[in-house]
This record gives structure tokens, C-alpha cells and sequence, in this order.
């Protein structure tokens, strides 16, 4: 008989970095995504984590920062899920890399890119032996407070165009 568990796992993190949590299919997904990101944005920093879903089973890493490498790092093993990934990133945002992470071949889902505090739905079996876990969907944030109104429109544009999004 097969057991199922569900467990909530919260992203660890520094509270305004952003990351972007996916599942993908193959091995060479940390290599891929590094590339990425690199073309993407040649001065961000970023650590990238893969949970390999078969075979020696690791989690595979790369990084152009150590202490963004070790967070993908924790958080994976945190999540235990396989073949998904974890990017942690500075100097750059999801908005700069998501469209070339999106392109990569074995890039399967987005479940979040955000640096809102991120709560990750599992779903954990157990048959014999063999354990394995798998993402159900993610908590990405808070639940609203209502509809902006003209003063939250103001404010929205305006935050836009501070922030250079906007003209």
C-alpha cells in the first residue's frame, strides 16, 4: 500500500530576493540554466540548485556566487522534489531571465518567480522503499486586500516609471 503525504516547505531566503522555482527533465538543466542567465544578464549574480530524479539522485548546482549557490543549494534539499530547480539571484529580477529560462528545452513549468515570502505544497509517497516527492503548486505571497481604486492606480504608475519599467 502507498502512503501520500502532504507537506508545506517555506523558501528560505533574505526577504527582497527574488528566485524562480521550476521543473525541468534532464541532467544537464543546471548548465543551461547557467548559460542562461549569463546572456541574460552578464553582471547578476545567481546560484542555481537541481534535484536529479533518478539515476545517483544529487543535487546538482551551479552558481557565479557562492552564498547564492549554498541558499539553491539548502532550499532544494529543503524541497527534496524531483527534477525541479531553484534560481536565487541579485543585481537582476525574474522579469530580466524568465522569457530565456522559459526557452530552455527540458524547462517543463514555472510554478513562481518572486521574492514574496513563497510557502511549496508537496506531496510526499512512500511505497516500500522508494520515496518521492513532488511540487503541487506553490503560496506566493498574501491574499489580496481589496481593489485598487484611483489612488492605487496613481500609485502603481507612478512606481512603475521610478523604477524605469515605464516611460
Amino acid at each position: 500500500m502507498e502512503d501520500l503525504e502532504i507537506k508545506i516547505i517555506k523558501i528560505e531566503k533574505p526577504d527582497d530576493m527574488n528566485y524562480i522555482l521550476g521543473q525541468t527533465h534532464f541532467i544537464k538543466t543546471v548548465e543551461d540554466i547557467f548559460e542562461a542567465m549569463v546572456n541574460s544578464v552578464p553582471n547578476g549574480k545567481f546560484g542555481i540548485a537541481f534535484c536529479e530524479a533518478s539515476g545517483a539522485c544529487k543535487i546538482r548546482s551551479e552558481g557565479n556566487d557562492v552564498e547564492l549557490k549554498k541558499l539553491a543549494e539548502k532550499n532544494a534539499s529543503n524541497i527534496g522534489a524531483g527534477h525541479t530547480f531553484i534560481i536565487f539571484m541579485k543585481d537582476c529580477f525574474p522579469l530580466n531571465v524568465l522569457n530565456e529560462i522559459k526557452l530552455i528545452p527540458e524547462v517543463c513549468f514555472i510554478y513562481c518567480a518572486t521574492a514574496n515570502p513563497t510557502k511549496v505544497i508537496i506531496a510526499e509517497s512512500k511505497f516500500g522503499n522508494e520515496k518521492g516527492r513532488g511540487i503541487l503548486g506553490v503560496i506566493d505571497g498574501f491574499s489580496p486586500k481589496g481593489i485598487e481604486n484611483k489612488k492605487d492606480i496613481a500609485w502603481r504608475k507612478k512606481f512603475l516609471r521610478d523604477i524605469g519599467y515605464k516611460l
